[in-house]
């Protein structure tokens, strides 16, 4: 690949996947034991994410909610929607539903990948709130 086919992160990854897959791509300390993914693995990983959200109807265009701590499998969530032509729109784990709201609805979030169950009750809360609005008028 020449210089100006790596204009995207996806193809910057899969450049790193074919020239040097068994070095270290990402590392995350965990329990005090640092972890490493090769590119190969990330590689992997950003495939199979791409693939759930195109099965689960993500197109080019959509939103991708993420939220959660600085983890890698977060990072390859917005690599995936970058595959599939979509937008990652990363936001802060620790705001809570209301201040989730207006970023959720101007971006036009239909998909979310989140970290834990706290965040899923946030989006779920979010939901409810919308649909009632929705219904009183």
């Amino acid at each position: 690949m020449s210089d100006g086919s790596l204009d995207t992160f996806p193809r910057l990854m899969l450049q790193h996947a074919a020239v040097r897959p068994s070095h270290p791509a990402i590392r995350e300390k965990d329990l005090g034991i640092w972890q490493s993914w090769n590119w190969s693995q990330v590689s992997e990983e950003v495939r199979a994410l791409a693939c759930g959200l195109s099965e689960l109807g993500f197109r080019r265009g959509d939103s991708l909610a993420i939220v959660g701590d600085n983890r890698p499998r977060l990072y390859w969530a917005m690599t995936a929607a970058q595959c599939l032509g979509g937008i990652p729109v990363p936001m802060y784990q620790d705001a809570v539903a209301q201040e989730m709201e207006y970023v959720l609805q101007d971006a036009g979030i239909r998909f979310a990948v989140v970290e834990d169950q706290e965040q899923v009750d946030k989006l779920i809360e979010c939901r409810a709130r919308a649909r009632s609005r929705t219904n009183s008028v």
